[in-house]
């Protein structure tokens, strides 16, 4: 009897614990793990990124992680081309495609498909984005509403990159986002997902923070940074972004103290798992929320889940 398809999904906010539970199920259901964490994917940064230990690797196969130059762009649609053609080897070698990570936009695109926007011109878009400098996001944000009522449903005026991005496009295609968007073809059927979103507490979560900050500093952060800090990259890439890189720059400069430093990636790392948690009440109403502190009961109630 041939094995039954099927692509478990682990996601959850940073430090919840998605990389032993991923292995975990790999043991179980004969599966091989798949990346889906847009800071793991970079060769140069391991540490900084949490990416899994070398010895875990050796357990279960793991796929896209540090393959790829912080120096190079990377967006979705390249995470979900590559994707795509590993879960189909994955399936030829009759074993479990299991994706994890925290990227809430790689896991949409697998699920719901992604939009392909059209090329906006380069002239449209300085010209949208000094009419946001000359009005300010609130009346900039009115003039959307205006030339495309359906925004109102679904951008706040907060959400600068995604109101610009509407509005740019409403223009040049005289059609909205929103309904552009209807169109995008998924890759699959939703019932062949398995769809597991960590929910830990706050309390603990930030505890778990804390935690790994430490064993970064341990296990010599400072130094990586100072490595990467060698590497001319453009100050667009999201490489920058990486939570750490800014503040350990800024030690390593005498700028700040170690303990600031330590404070200061708690404090961002804190906000991202915010940002996360709000991803996922807005976009993954459709995961099963499962926690325990204890990884073998989290386990369990994945497989109930799964099975």
């Amino acid at each position: 009897m041939e094995k039954e398809k099927k692509i478990i999904l682990v996601a959850g906010p940073t430090a919840s614990g998605k990389s032993n539970l991923a292995i975990e199920l790999a043991k179980h259901f004969d599966g091989e793990i798949i990346n889906a964490d847009s800071m793991q994917i970079y060769e140069e940064i391991s540490i900084l990124t949490s990416k899994p230990k070398s010895h875990d690797a050796k357990i279960i196969k793991h796929h896209l992680y540090g393959f790829t130059s912080v120096k190079k762009k990377f967006s979705t649609g390249d995470w979900l081309k590559l994707t795509l053609k590993k879960i189909d080897e994955i399936w030829q070698d009759k074993k479990t495609p299991i994706v994890v990570g925290g990227s809430g936009l790689y896991f949409k695109s697998l699920t719901d498909g992604l939009f392909k926007a059209p090329n906006i011109p380069d002239d449209l878009r300085k010209e949208v984005r000094k009419l946001y400098e000359d009005l300010g996001k609130n009346f900039f944000f009115d003039e959307l509403i205006k030339l495309d009522p359906l925004a109102k449903k679904f951008i706040i005026p907060s959400d600068t990159h995604r109101a610009m991005r509407a509005y740019e496009i409403k223009k040049f295609t005289n059609q909205s986002l929103f309904e552009l968007k209807k169109e995008t073809k998924r890759n699959f059927d939703d019932n062949i997902f398995k769809k597991l979103f960590i929910n830990t507490p706050k309390d603990l979560l930030h505890n778990n923070i804390e935690k790994r900050v430490e064993s970064m500093f341990r296990e010599g952060v400072v130094e990586e940074v100072k490595n990467f800090s060698k590497i001319r990259i453009y100050n667009e890439l999201s490489a920058n972004k990486i939570i750490g890189v800014k503040e350990i720059s800024s030690y390593l400069q005498e700028k700040i103290t170690l303990n600031e430093t330590k404070e200061l990636i708690i404090q961002k790392t804190r906000q991202y798992a915010k940002r996360q948690f709000t991803w996922a009440r807005g976009h993954m109403k459709s995961w099963e929320m499962i926690y325990s502190s204890n990884i073998n009961d989290l386990y369990k109630k994945a497989i109930n889940k799964i099975s």
